[in-house]
Order: C-alpha cells, then sequence, then structure tokens
C-alpha cells in the first residue's frame, strides 16, 4: 500500500502577529531533531504536529521583518506565495489588537484567489469578552469564521486545530493508490536539478502529466524506463521574485520539505564543480529526518578535472559533510552530457527495494543474539543491558523494535552498533533504519 504522505499547514502573517509563538506554542516540545546530526537545519522554520492522532508537517513562512509599509506588503505577498505553493491548509494569522488592515485585506485577496482552504486565526484575543466585537471584525475579509486564540496564554488552540483538521477529509480523498516509486530531486539552486530532470524525460520521451485533483501545484513528470514506471517530483520551478538571499534560502527549505514529504526516494542534486556544501547538508538533513531513501547526485562531473584519485577525495570529502548518513548512495553523473543517467535507474531501484524490505523475526533475534556475544552489552552502576527480543514493525523506512530489561543502559552507540550488524547481513543500502527501543521486565519475557 502506498504510505500516505503529511499534509502540510502555513502559518501566514504580518509581521508582529504572532507567527513565531503560535508556531513554538504547536511545536512544543514535540519538535523532532535528531540527536548526534551535525548539519540539520535548526532554524525551526517546520515541525510535526500531532492532534488527535493526526500527525501534519507545520511551516512557519515569517522570517524577515521589513521596514516600509509597502516591504511589509510584498513580503506578505511572498510569504503566501510558499504558503499557495506548498500547504494544503492555510492558516492566515490576524492581531485583534491592531486591528484589520489593509495588509490583511489584500493578502486575503491571493488566498481567496488560490483556492486553497483557509482557516483564519485571530491572535492575542486574552479575553473573549473584552474583544468579542473587534474579533467580528475580521468577518470583513471574506475568508470564513474567525477563530479567536491567544498564542501566549494557548488559549482556543484545539478549536484552532480542529478547524484545521477538517480541511484534511479533502486531502485525504485526492491521492488513490499509486505504488510507483516517488522520487524527489532536491538541491540548492543552479546545481542542474531541471536539466537532469528534462534529461530524465528528454531518454525517456513520456508524458508529463500534471496529475489533476491534486491540491499541490507541482508538476510530477512520469518516466517509464525499462518497461518500468517512475513518478519524478520536481521542485526545480523556485520563483526569484524576491532577491532576499535569507528569504530564499527559507523558500528553497520549504520547497525541499514539501517535495522530501511526497517522496520514497530523494536525489540530492551536488554541483562537482562547487563540492558539497551546508546548504546541501540542510536538504539532506531532512531528507535524514524524515526517513526517506537517498541517493546522492554528483552532477557535472564531467567539468571537473580529474586524476586517479579525484573521485576518492570527493567520495571522503561528501562522506564527512553527511557522516550521519553513511547509509546514502553515491553516483556521479552529468546531465548536461547523459553521463550514468541508466545507472541512476538501477540504483533508484535497488534503493526503493531497500527502503520498503522485511526481514523475518527470526533471522533478526539470529542476527542480535549473535551480535550480542561478539559484543557485550554496556553496563551501568552494576546493571547490564539486557536485550530480550527484535521484531520489524514498518518499512520505508525499515523500522525496528527492540525489547530490553533498561532503557537507559541502551546507549546510542549500541544501537549503532546492531544496526551495523543487520546492515553487514542484508545492506539495506540507501536506506536509513529506525530502532525503537521498549522496556519489558524479566518476567514478562
Amino acid at each position: 500500500m502506498a504510505k500516505k504522505s503529511k499534509p502540510m499547514v502555513a502559518v501566514v502573517g504580518r509581521p508582529n502577529v504572532g507567527k513565531s509563538t503560535l508556531f513554538n506554542a504547536l511545536a512544543g516540545r514535540r519538535i523532532s531533531i535528531v540527536q548526534d546530526t551535525p548539519g540539520i537545519t535548526r532554524d525551526r522554520i517546520y515541525a510535526d504536529v500531532t492532534w488527535l492522532n493526526r500527525t501534519f508537517t507545520l511551516i512557519d513562512t515569517g522570517g524577515i521583518e521589513p521596514e516600509s509599509k509597502d516591504i511589509i506588503l510584498s513580503q506578505m505577498r511572498a510569504q503566501a506565495q510558499i504558503a499557495i505553493d506548498m500547504a494544503d491548509v492555510i492558516i492566515f494569522l490576524v492581531d485583534v489588537q491592531q486591528g484589520l488592515v489593509d495588509a490583511d485585506s489584500k493578502v486575503a485577496d491571493m488566498l481567496r484567489r488560490s483556492h486553497k482552504p483557509v482557516v483564519l486565526v485571530v491572535n492575542k484575543v486574552d479575553s473573549e469578552r473584552k474583544y468579542l466585537a473587534d474579533v467580528y471584525e475580521f468577518y470583513n475579509l471574506g475568508i470564513g469564521d474567525p477563530i479567536a486564540v491567544s498564542a501566549a496564554n494557548k488559549l482556543g488552540l484545539g478549536d484552532m486545530l480542529d478547524a484545521v483538521l477538517a480541511h484534511f477529509e479533502e486531502y485525504d480523498k485526492e491521492e488513490p493508490e499509486d505504488d510507483r516509486p516517488r522520487i524527489a530531486i532536491v538541491g540548492k539552486p543552479n546545481v542542474g536539478k531541471s536539466s537532469l530532470i528534462n534529461k530524465l524525460l528528454g531518454e525517456n520521451r513520456l508524458i508529463v502529466s500534471e496529475v489533476a485533483g491534486t491540491t499541490r501545484d507541482a508538476v510530477d513528470a512520469e518516466v517509464r524506463h525499462n518497461g518500468k514506471e517512475y513518478v519524478f517530483i520536481d521542485t526545480a520551478g523556485i520563483r526569484r521574485k524576491n532577491k532576499i538571499k535569507e528569504e530564499l534560502e527559507r523558500y528553497m527549505i520549504v520547497r525541499a520539505v514539501g517535495a522530501v514529504e511526497r517522496a520514497d526516494i530523494v536525489v540530492l542534486v551536488i554541483d562537482a564543480v562547487e563540492g558539497v556544501t551546508e546548504q546541501d547538508a540542510k536538504i539532506a538533513g531532512i531528507a535524514h529526518e524524515r526517513g526517506k531513501a537517498v541517493i546522492i547526485a554528483v552532477n557535472k562531473w564531467d567539468a571537473v578535472e580529474k586524476d586517479d584519485k579525484t573521485i576518492y577525495r570527493f567520495t571522503d570529502k561528501v562522506r564527512n559533510t553527511l557522516s550521519y548518513m553513511p547509509y546514502a548512495e553515491l553516483i556521479f553523473l552529468s546531465a548536461l552530457t547523459g553521463q550514468r543517467l541508466n545507472k541512476l535507474f538501477e540504483i533508484v531501484d535497488m534503493v526503493s527495494e531497500n527502503h520498503a524490505m522485511r526481514v523475518s523475526t527470526g533471522v533478526l533475534n539470529e542476527i542480535m543474539t549473535e551480535a550480542v556475544a561478539l559484543q557485550q552489552p554496556p553496563t551501568d552502576k552494576g546493571r547490564r543491558l539486557k536485550l530480550f527480543y527484535i521484531t520489524q514493525v514498518a518499512v520505508k523506512p525499515p523500522t525496528f523494535v527492540i525489547f530490553v530489561n533498561d532503557k537507559e543502559l541502551m546507549h546510542f552507540s549500541y544501537t549503532r552498533y546492531i544496526e551495523n550488524q543487520i546492515r553487514e547481513t542484508f545492506g539495506f543500502r540507501g536506506t536509513p533504519l529506525r530502532f525503537i527501543i521498549r522496556e519489558r521486565n524479566e518476567k514478562e519475557k
């Protein structure tokens, strides 16, 4: 069965209406930052939020505080455009204490025309009695019932989240089952993502189809290669309207999150001439956090002057910068000359298989027993860690539960050791593995 991606919800609003406060109130401590992962973006542009057993990705489109009114409007429009492009539901945040202003109305027009579901949220209502009349003023925007909240005091957030979830029904309906591999081509601007996609399409001459009924504006390209179909998620069309670098970087990350969320496999395109950069590490971090299979495609390899050690030096540099994902597959290619593009499909097939691989419980427990015999589990204050049982509970990515006597004793390094033993037997090239540690006392065993 095809795994559903999480819906995306974006927050749009003028400066100082409380976007970050709302974002932090919803993200709370739930924001998942993978430990021991250098290079993963810490500027909290997105977080996973769970409400009533439903998880969605929340995007904060804010960022720059403009100086003048005109810039405020153009910035808000840029933010709204990010939200319209990316989000399944948009939270439009306004401020009851500043009241309804012109910029709110102009952005409301844009949102209305986008036909995306919008939840209008009036912030800073710390007393309903005091502000009730002022809340009603926002009906004039013509985008539905305003919901009163106070992000700072965490009031009214449940009603707001209920309204957001109500729009997910549309989202759930619209994606039919589809087991074709879904591949997102991501990377910084100008590394050759578009030319890579065009070359893949050109060589395979298949219709580029806009998938009807999807809420998103991305165009998914369907490619047939050796009788097999693939869906490429195109993230190349970043609108370069605003020249502000930070905003572009934020836009790039938001676009990448959106594409990665919908894909099974992420191809990170790196410029061979420029080498691997911090921005590359940020984008790779998103795929890693979200448990996707990863292929690193070093493009423009034809433009690099080489000796017999070039490829090894480059590989070392990539592996060091992206040290938290040693499982990622690496391929050197050229979109310009078409060099090794066929090989890319072979790697996609292999990685796709590994991402969905299941291993029987019997075999896993044999591997674990042998691993424990080879390297004794750690002890702490006289207590020794015991591993009772391991089983695989999910795929995409392969996820395992290990039952132990004491979670505290199961250090990260021992989990990594068990992971390496499993990889030694099954490879799992290209895909991360997830481990959940559960406690069981010895009697239960």
